[in-house]
């Protein structure tokens, strides 16, 4: 067998994999890999910060499927990455971290830039590894993949010292292939009580979570539900598993990320039956009200998340997919099913009775406006991505998602800046596709040094940025009401000039102040970013005073506009 340098083979093994692109920051300690990586021809995206990279390979992965990859020297680049290990981890998304390391024989002498990466990485991982033999290089790359893929996803870290990164080893890509990820199938009596207690109740939900989307079951999701006829319900990382406009669409129940129509359905309804979801808390909100008199089943794929909230009153271990199909098979086996009709159409009549209102035409624009436009303007097939604040709490409420894949949130982190990165990601996956990041203000500041990526590598996507600053700001000044959709001022005495920073970095943008203007600069931002390939900017000036409905219990929400 053939001798070849050990990063060779490396990089053999990511393009088996599907890895076609890549993300983060050379370094001397990460050098030989990046030298065989420009031997292959991959495409690699150098970040301006390596938690950027992380953001871009979960945005990639979230959009894929796949696991995304990020690469970064030794020292402060791990620890740099460490927030975006945790937002995959805690998203159970799949992404693979390598780093570079001091050569092997100088890590216990303090040497430049030695840290113990593994140790640090290892809560916000499920595997964190140095290799410390080059043969053993490809096969725990191998591993990596497979464990970043296998029950739960989630991310993985890799570290390589640059001794072992500088050595030969014998290699045949040509007899060698991805270790395959058996599915986790549920057992057979369990599906069958779950449809025993599923069509025993009067009022019944399927609550389809992140799982639905991670398992591809949304086509299995949708056929129970029509043969069933139980309406469905979605968690925020769930959006997108069932199309909004399906007539058994139920809406998203919580605290914060919620309809008032579905926390009145989910209160109503005396059966639960959770598809890959974590109970947050930002959904349950106070457990004895979200619990009730109500049974649960909950099916997951990781067995420890069965009973970590609470216990349900029927946990099956499964994928998705495979449990849904098989109960689809159950329930056509039998010759009698209950007919939910009523129950739906009561949904259905909350639906029609309970919806937030979004059509405010005042200004300053109330924040619901922006997501009516933003769903008027784009279609389905655009990728959204938000991160964390008022503006997800608004999408969450608002904004409506069709596909899966398409509607893309960090959940349980929720990292400030995460949104420029993770578009990146997803438009570097779907180049062909439309990409929008909503983003805040304040966020927006904290990882912008990445719009240098995307311009310098043709990059398109649209910014929409809420904005609740800069006319408090205004009011401040003591100018009269009337005016303040109508006045500019300095952002170098009241705040920051964000037309500016995306000036700075070659890109352009567009300020909004009445709600008649939305639709405009929408359009003409979507035309900007395809005819200059760089990301544009839609900055729109909402109230300050504007808040979300929220609430400690999901029978306990309040509204701060009229409903």
């Amino acid at each position: 067998m053939a001798r070849v340098p050990v990063m060779q083979a490396v990089l053999d093994v990511l393009l088996s994999e599907g890895i076609d692109v890549t993300f983060g920051c050379p370094g001397a300690a990460i050098l030989p890999l990046y030298d065989a990586m420009r031997r292959t021809g991959m495409r690699h995206l150098i970040v301006r910060h390596e938690e950027g990279a992380t953001h871009m390979a979960d945005g990639w992965a979230r959009t894929t499927g796949n696991v995304g990859v990020a690469i970064g020297t030794s020292g402060p680049a791990g620890t740099n990455m460490i927030t975006g290990l945790y937002t995959a981890h805690a998203d159970s998304v799949p992404i693979l971290c390598v780093t570079g390391q001091a050569e092997s024989n100088k890590l216990h002498q303090e040497a430049f830039q030695a840290v113990d990466i593994v140790a640090i990485a290892e809560p916000v991982t499920k595997w964190a590894v140095q290799i410390k033999e080059a043969a053993q290089a490809p096969w725990i790359f191998r591993e990596a993949f497979r464990i970043a893929r296998s029950g739960r996803p989630g991310p993985v870290l890799i570290d390589l010292p640059l001794d072992v990164q500088k050595q030969e080893i014998e290699w045949d890509a040509s007899i060698d292939a991805p270790l395959p990820v058996p599915p986790v199938l549920p057992h057979p009596p369990r599906v069958a009580r779950a449809l025993d207690l599923l069509l025993a109740s009067e009022r019944p939900l399927i609550l389809a979570g992140g799982g639905v989307i991670l398992g591809e079951a949304h086509a299995e999701l949708a056929e129970l539900a029509e043969l069933l006829g139980v309406p469905v319900q979605v968690t925020l990382m769930g959006k997108g598993a069932f199309h909004e406009d399906h007539a058994l669409f139920a809406g998203i129940t919580g605290v914060q990320t919620s309809q008032r129509w579905a926390n009145a359905a989910f209160l109503e309804s005396d059966l639960v039956l959770a598809l890959g979801a974590r109970f947050g808390d930002r959904h349950t909100g106070k457990l004895d009200v979200y619990r009730g008199d109500r049974k649960f089943i909950h099916v997951d794929i990781e067995p420890t998340q069965l009973g970590k909230v609470f216990g349900p009153d029927l946990g099956v271990v499964s994928d998705v997919r495979p449990f849904l199909t098989a109960l689809l098979a159950e329930a056509r086996k039998r010759e009698q099913r209950k007919d939910f009709g009523s129950w739906s159409a009561r949904v259905a009549a909350l639906r029609g009775s309970l919806t937030r209102r979004d059509d405010f035409d005042v200004t300053p624009i109330k924040p619901p406006r922006v997501f009516k436009e933003i769903n008027e303007t784009f279609g389905q097939d655009t990728y959204f991505v938000t991160a964390i604040g008022l503006y997800q709490i608004w999408s969450g409420q608002f904004q409506k998602a069709y596909l899966p894949r398409h509607y893309q949130v960090c959940g349980q982190a929720g990292p400030l800046g995460w949104e420029i990165p993770a578009a990146i990601g997803v438009k570097s996956a779907r180049p062909d596709a439309e990409v929008v990041a909503v983003v805040g203000d304040y966020g927006f500041q904290f990882l912008v040094e990445e719009l240098a990526v995307a311009a310098q590598y043709d990059v398109p996507f649209v910014i929409v940025m809420i904005n609740n600053e800069y006319l408090g700001l205004i009011r401040q000044a003591s100018l009269p009401y009337e005016m303040n959709y109508q006045v500019d001022i300095h952002y170098d005495e009241f705040g920051t000039d964000n037309i500016k920073i995306m000036e700075a970095y070659g890109c352009s943008g567009r300020r909004v102040y009445a709600p008649g203007d939305i639709a405009d600069a929408l359009t003409w931002a979507r035309e900007q970013a395809e005819s200059r390939a760089r990301p544009v900017l839609v900055e729109i000036m909402v109230e300050r005073e504007a808040n979300t409905a929220h609430g400690p219990a999901i029978d306990a929400v309040r509204e701060f506009e009229p409903a």
